[in-house]
Formats: structure tokens, sequence, C-alpha cells
């Protein structure tokens, strides 16, 4: 009978729906994220600060952006955790056991690398603290970042990628920070040529972009300063 049979499909469409509801919102969510920091990021949007507010801006703006970056990050988190899809796969022992090895040494490399780094500037908090200081003059190239021009970033996917439980929604989340990190990578790099001029370059072609090859690292005693100071 028709109405029997309007009964019987109408939930199997509801659970397709719902199997592909997550990973879809989530994926979305990824994308306005990533729109929204790529627009903080830019120097239009900086400019616009900067004659809204002033040298003030240039006190608050880092720790602004980080501010911002991290509460909207939340709402993309919650749709992968509150529609998570289907379960692809859920790893158990050894394996979770390996995973969970390889996320602490990846949590591990973020630190490292940050500490490498004035990570008080990349905070933004030195430039609130102390209003007077001047944006870093040479790039840090040893340590993590002889072997990868992006340390923080391989350590970041490294984290991701090794989830021991693999839904349809945790793998949309992956997939755009993963395009989001590459498409990233390639504007930042193009803003630190801008500043570092050839010695920059020279850098891209001696260090691989996230990957690390065995045995290559950027010679230690070199050091890349800004273009135009």
């Amino acid at each position: 009978m028709p109405f029997e049979s309007v009964k019987q499909e109408t939930p199997i469409r509801y659970l397709r729906v719902m199997s592909i509801s997550g990973p879809v919102l989530t994926f979305i969510a990824v994308a306005v994220y990533g729109a929204l920091h790529s627009l903080l990021a830019s120097n239009m949007v900086k400019q616009s600060f900067r004659r809204a507010f002033g040298q003030t801006s240039n006190r608050f703006y880092r720790l602004f952006f980080n501010i911002v970056g991290g509460l909207s990050f939340l709402p993309v988190l919650a749709i992968a955790a509150l529609d998570p899809g289907q379960t692809l796969y859920q790893l158990t022992r050894p394996w979770i056991l390996l995973t969970s090895a390889g996320q602490a040494v990846a949590a591990l490399l973020l630190l490292l690398g940050l500490l490498q780094t004035d990570s008080l500037h990349f905070l933004g908090l030195r430039q609130f603290t102390h209003p007077g200081s001047s944006e870093p003059s040479k790039l840090v190239i040893n340590g993590l970042y002889c072997h990868v021009r992006h340390p923080l970033y391989t350590a970041g996917l490294l984290f991701i990628w090794l989830t021991p439980v693999m839904t349809t929604s945790v793998l949309a989340l992956n997939l755009g920070l993963t395009l989001y990190i590459i498409v990233g990578s390639i504007f930042e790099e193009r803003r630190l040529v801008g500043e570092f001029g050839q010695a920059y370059i020279d850098y891209q072609s001696r260090v691989p972009r996230l990957i690390p090859r065995p045995g290559k690292c950027y010679p230690p005693d070199q050091v890349i300063r800004k273009a135009h100071t």
C-alpha cells in the first residue's frame, strides 16, 4: 500500500541524511573558520585596525587574533563531536598505544617548536605587555626549523591523523584542516618572501615544507634577516 511504502522509506531517508550531515557541516565549518582566520591575518584587516585604533592596534592585535581564532574553532569541534557520523574505524591494542604515543610525540614537537621561537610574541602577550617591542628581525631556521619550514604544521597534522577513532565527521575535519594548512602555508610563505627576500627563497629550496628528508638540515650557521627592517 502507498501509505506503508512511505512509512518504510522515511526512516531510511532520514538515516541517510543524518549520515552525511555531520561531515558536510564539519567541512563547511572548517571552511568558514579558515576564511575568517585568513581574513584576520590579511594586511587589509590589519591596516583597517591601525586606521581605527592607531598604533595601539600593534599592541593588542596579535592577542586578539589568537583569541578569536581559538574561540571560533570551538564550534567546529562541537559539530564534529555532536554529529560524528559513521565510525570508519576504532583502533584497539596494541595499535591504540602506538597512535597515542605518536600523538604524544606530536604534542612534544609542537611545544618544542613554540619554544624555539619567541612564544610570547607568537601568542601576542609580548606585544600586549611590552608595547614598544618590535617584530623579530631574523627568522628561526635552527632546531626543528632546519628540517622542515613549518614544524608546527607538521606536528599538528601528525597529531590529528593519528586519532585512534575515525568517524566521517572527524575525517572531514582532518581533510579540511589539512587543506587549510597547505593553502595557508603557501600564502604565509609569500609574505615571508616579501619580508626576507632571496634568503628565504634559498631556504625554501633547501628545506622541505612539511615532510622532513632524513639527513637533510639547513646549515646552522646561516642567518636569515629581513630584507627591509
